[in-house]
């Protein structure tokens, strides 16, 4: 029988891959407490093995390390633990097994599932959906509309030079004699 390394993916019996905590936290950039702390309030458990008593260690998939990036990057960009922790229980609610598999953006203060480019949805709010609107979308769309409707030069039409300036425009007048000479 050989020893697994400390740190590095751990080869189960099943060929299965999972990465110890140590691991974990260099490949997301957390530190353990945090990494710890999620798993202990169920924010984001190991799937392949949680800890069970003393001197077990955690085992996350590498899936479960793409939701505690995710988890991560909602933090740096201002989402509280509160709210990504109410937008992931929203997810699991509606059977959301593998977090893995979702778009979510946010704002930096809400969190939202990007289910398509079209749909948008609240996780905060009870799933009430939002809208987004896609630039290059709308770009396309001008372009279409434009395709069939008139259009003039954008050159500066010559203006005709006012002789005098308007009466009782004295700023006007000012201007005019020093531009003269």
């Amino acid at each position: 029988m050989h020893e697994q390394p400390l740190e590095g993916p751990l080869v189960g019996e099943d060929g299965s891959v999972g990465y110890r905590g140590v691991t974990a936290c260099q490949a997301v950039g957390i530190s353990y407490r945090q990494l710890d702390y999620w798993a202990r309030t169920s924010l984001v458990v190991p799937s392949i093995r949680d800890a069970s008593g003393s001197g077990t260690q955690r085992l996350y998939s590498f899936r479960d390390l793409v939701v505690l990036k995710v988890v991560k990057r909602l933090l740096d960009a201002g989402v509280s633990l509160q709210n990504i922790r109410r937008a992931i229980e929203t997810l699991r609610s509606r059977g959301v097994e593998d977090l893995a598999e979702i778009t979510l953006i946010s704002d930096g203060t809400t969190v939202y599932e990007c289910r398509s480019a079209e749909e948008v949805v609240d996780l905060l709010q009870g799933g009430q959906g939002v809208f987004g609107i896609a630039i290059g979308g709308a770009f396309k769309e001008i372009q279409g509309s434009l395709s069939h409707l008139p259009a003039e030069p954008a050159a500066p039409q010559p203006v005709a030079e006012a002789s005098s300036p308007v009466a009782g425009d004295e700023l006007a007048a000012r201007r005019a004699r020093r531009r003269a000479g």
